[in-house]
């Protein structure tokens, strides 16, 4: 299974509520993007399942790679656990947009029958923003009256955009983006092959999230920075500069390259607004909420990546107009 790397305060407040034999049936784990939410879940699913069965000599979620729970859930075969996320579509090569309805009451299998290795079933959901809105209905039914010994993981990037009644029904465990030492361990460790300058670019790219670092890897984000710079500080009056930005992002093989250009924009914007003091940061802070919900819809709603990055650069110019 793969490492967690940080987030010592989440482990320590999960295990204790564990230990309590009080575990609350539902958690919503949320924060930024590419920090490890789903490998907490994943082994936070792992240490329940394996704990259940039997005393587990390992500190935080950790648990041995040769303990039964552990091989079945590493094989995909562990009979207490189910994972949804979206899947592929009849291509194979993308996903599809959402959860779908048919996915939650899937798991009705899961409990229409007594859990098999240890009291305890889970249900891990990677990410809940995707369920479609009658999936998420569904979902809710379950979190309103929940099986005996059941545990709902829920990963969010965006908890706000959440149905209230499911935020409501969850415990928030929100984890935040790593610092420098752990970021830099989770790396060389990823990245076997990677220099030491190579390593330190990337985690400044990244934010402290080790997912977004590995999804930068070769895609030049020096250059979409320095795009970004250049359009906040011109305005780009002539729309000169983010119309090369957006035509350069169109292509198909560009795909990964305009989904860091969204991933990476709202984050431009933010460092742009704490600079700036009084009615230059409340506009600039409206420039980033409106960047955010471009960078969150984009993608899952498939729009086209040439106006998207255009209307992107737009927000961005913005930053000039407001300094």
């Amino acid at each position: 299974m793969t490492d967690l790397y940080g987030h010592d305060e989440a482990v320590a407040m999960f295990r204790t509520a564990l230990e309590s034999g009080r575990l609350h049936h539902a958690w919503l784990i949320t924060g930024p993007r590419g920090i490890g939410k789903a490998t907490f879940a994943r082994k936070a699913a792992l240490r329940v399942l394996a704990q259940g069965a039997g005393p587990v000599p390992r500190p935080g979620l950790d648990v041995p790679d040769d303990h039964p729970a552990a091989k079945l859930m590493a094989a995909g075969s562990h009979p207490d656990f189910m994972t949804l996320e979206r899947l592929p579509k009849d291509s194979g090569t993308e996903l599809a947009r959402s959860i779908t309805v048919a996915q939650v009451r899937g798991l009705s299998r899961l409990f229409a029958t007594t859990s098999s290795l240890s009291p305890w079933r889970v249900v891990l959901i990677d990410s809940v923003d995707d369920l479609e809105p009658s999936g998420a209905n569904a979902l809710l039914k379950s979190l309103e009256e929940p099986p005996p010994h059941s545990l709902f993981l829920l990963v969010s990037h965006a908890p706000e955009r959440l149905l209230p009644t499911i935020r409501s029904r969850c415990r928030t465990l929100r984890l935040g983006p790593l610092g420098q030492r752990d970021m830099d361990a989770a790396l060389r460790t990823i990245l076997t092959d990677a220099t030491p300058r190579e390593i330190a670019g990337l985690a400044e790219a990244a934010g402290g999230a080790p997912g977004r670092a590995l999804a930068y890897q070769g895609l030049d984000v020096d250059k979409l920075d320095s795009a970004m710079r250049a359009i906040a500080q011109g305005g780009d009056p002539t729309n000169e500069h983010r119309a090369a930005l957006a035509q350069s992002l169109a292509l198909k093989a560009a795909q990964p390259r305009y989904e860091a250009f969204l991933a990476r924009a709202p984050s431009f914007i933010a460092g742009e607004a704490r600079k700036r003091r009084g009615p230059a940061l409340a506009e600039a802070l409206k420039l980033w909420e409106q960047a955010n919900d471009v960078s969150t819809i984009a993608v899952r709603q498939s729009l086209d990546a040439q106006a998207t990055a255009f209307e992107m650069g737009g927000l961005i110019a913005g930053l000039a107009a407001k300094a």
